[in-house]
């Protein structure tokens, strides 16, 4: 069947696993807990509005973010032969324009899932996915800047989610508090971004992206992701105990304590030990999302 299609000129669809590994999973994990993180930061008991939150996770995730894993691919596929030629789309296990169609469901997909859960979601997906497409493709292809790439993925990954989930459950707009901790936490998740450059220098410098470990070198560029990974990081500890939530305060802080012992052997060898300090120090950094998140909600 497939060779009678290939011979008629027709590219037969790929198989389901790899348009699986084409939406990559595990960076679906960053948006759904940005999204828990506004749902628990709202202070709504989160039984009270489940099926939303089932929606939630499967647009922040699966739908959103695995549109934007397709978009990326398809539009950097130039990229990826040089950086990663096992990839669906170069090794031709996703032949023909099948990336860009999966692109293209996929946020069709999500804009229909949107509009059944409510205003305020519908929103934050449309936001999402043009930003999605903005960041990779023409003529705006946002990736291209070091500055503004990761500013984006970071805005609509960590920000955007947090906002919609705390938006939804309160039925408004989230408190200036939650603004502030959100934006804080989506302006240290910049430097978080810049670690996912390291693994593609080579391809990029050959293409023309100038991503942060191109423009600066890779132990300035660090250096800087460490910087400011950590000072927003600062801020929020300061700005919880001050807001009289002592013990997210201290969570938040022995969180950024362990991070700053772990960051000097990320700027020795940030190419080497950058999947290591995401394992690690990146986990961290989220653990310490979730305390602030717990705090605002009154739970501790």
């Amino acid at each position: 069947m497939a060779r009678s299609a290939i011979s008629a000129g027709i590219t037969p669809p790929p198989a389901a696993r790899d348009v699986l590994e084409l939406l990559k999973p595990i960076t679906w994990f960053p948006p759904m807990w940005a999204l828990l993180c506004g749902i628990v930061s709202s202070g709504v008991a989160p039984l009270s509005r489940w099926s939303f939150i089932l929606a939630g996770i499967a647009l922040t995730g699966p739908l959103v973010c695995g549109t934007s894993q397709a978009v990326n691919d398809w539009f950097d596929r130039h990229v990826d032969a040089i950086n990663e030629p096992d990839r669906p789309i170069p090794s031709g296990r996703i032949a023909g324009r099948w990336g860009l169609a999966i692109a293209v469901i996929w946020t069709a997909l999500s804009l229909g899932i949107a509009a059944l859960t409510g205003k305020w979601v519908l929103i934050a997906t449309v936001f999402g996915l043009l930003c999605a497409w903005a960041y990779s493709a023409p003529p705006f292809r946002f990736k291209t800047s070091g500055w503004i790439g990761p500013a984006v993925v970071a805005l609509t990954y960590e920000g955007l989610s947090w906002f919609t989930g705390a938006a939804v459950m309160a039925g408004a707009l989230p408190s200036l508090h939650i603004l502030i901790v959100l934006l804080l936490y989506s302006l240290g998740a910049h430097g978080i971004m810049t670690l996912n450059d390291f693994k593609a220098v080579e391809g990029d410098r050959a293409t023309g992206l100038r991503s942060l470990p191109v423009v600066l070198g890779e132990r300035p560029a660090a250096l800087l992701a460490s910087a400011v990974m950590a000072i927003p990081q600062v801020l929020v500890i300061a700005l919880m105990e001050a807001w009289g939530h002592a013990v997210s305060a201290i969570a938040v802080a022995v969180m950024l304590v362990v991070q700053l012992c772990l960051m000097p052997r990320l700027v020795s060898a940030p190419a080497r030990n950058a999947p290591w300090y995401n394992a690690t120090g990146v986990s961290l950094y989220v653990f310490g999302m979730m305390a602030a998140a717990l705090g605002l909600g009154g739970y501790v």
